[in-house]
Formats: C-alpha cells, sequence, structure tokens
C-alpha cells in the first residue's frame, strides 16, 4: 500500500463530479485517475445492466474489488456514490487520504436527468433520500469535507490541494 497521501479517494453522493473533480486533480497533480465505475463498466458492463441481472450485492461485490485495486498505486480515485456503503471499503480507505465532496444538491438535478442510475427510479426525490442516509457515513471516512455547491471546479481543486497539503 502507498503512503497515505499518495492517494487520494473522492467520496460523495451521485452526481456530485467525483469523476470531473478527480480528473481535473490528477491532471493538476501529474498522478493517474482511476473512476471506479469505469472500471467496472469495463468489465461487467453497464451498471444499471448489472444491477438488474445480478442485484445490488453482487455489484456492491464487485466495487469493493475496483476500489481495492484502484487504491494500491498512487493516484486520485473517483468512487461510486455507494462505495462508502461497504465496511470493508471503509476499513480499506483508512489507509488513504479520503475527501468527501459534499453538497447542497441544488445543481443535482441536472446532473442526474438523464442518466441511468439504477437506484434513482424516482430522480430527485430518491437521490436526496440517498444522500441524506449516506451523508453521515461520508462525513465518517473522510479526511477532509470539501463544500461544492456553487464553486467553480478550479477552486474545489485548489481547496482540495491546500487542505491535503500537495
Amino acid at each position: 500500500m502507498p503512503d497515505k497521501n499518495a492517494v487520494i479517494v473522492l467520496v460523495g453522493p451521485m452526481g456530485v463530479g467525483k469523476t470531473t473533480v478527480g480528473r481535473k486533480l490528477a491532471k493538476a497533480l501529474q498522478l493517474s485517475f482511476v473512476d471506479t465505475d469505469a472500471s467496472f463498466v469495463s468489465k461487467h458492463g453497464s451498471i444499471a445492466e448489472f444491477f438488474e441481472e445480478h442485484g445490488e450485492a453482487e455489484f456492491r461485490a464487485n466495487e469493493e474489488i475496483e476500489i481495492d485495486e484502484a487504491i494500491r498505486t498512487p493516484g486520485v480515485v473517483a468512487t461510486g456514490g455507494g462505495a462508502v456503503l461497504s465496511e470493508l471499503t471503509r476499513t480499506r480507505l483508512a489507509g488513504v487520504t479520503v475527501v468527501y465532496l459534499a453538497t447542497d444538491g441544488k445543481h443535482i438535478a441536472s446532473r442526474i436527468k438523464n442518466g441511468n442510475r439504477p437506484l434513482l427510479k424516482n430522480g430527485l426525490e430518491d437521490w436526496q433520500r440517498i444522500y441524506d442516509s449516506r451523508r453521515p457515513i461520508y462525513e465518517q471516512v473522510c479526511d477532509y469535507e470539501i463544500n461544492t455547491s456553487g464553486q467553480p471546479l478550479n477552486a474545489t481543486v485548489a481547496e482540495i490541494r491546500e487542505k491535503v497539503g500537495i
């Protein structure tokens, strides 16, 4: 396992911008970037189809593997919104730097409206319920919390760099 600050993992709700922030942060730090949802899709196909065919428990088991592999080498990692539900993943995240991207939710509706997210059958209503239930877990696992609400991407990246000290 690399040094704790050699791996920066972004957690937070669906649609908050973990992938976008992660790519920009990795580029700024000249580190590799891994989106664990994208890694999953490249190996297993559509998350929505996988959920339908195999269920959430099987998805979460595979997600644990994706995260474990991603945090073994230095870089920036964007996780899926529910990754922190796994106790095993939470234990593994204790060995790396975890940044929770928080939001007031005002911009989420436009980000999730055209998505194919299996847990958001009722759109924003489901998103809010899920976020409210997961927020304490994000807060528990993180080393740093960044409120992305109304903040430009560059400001979010700069704030992460400042808090992490890199």
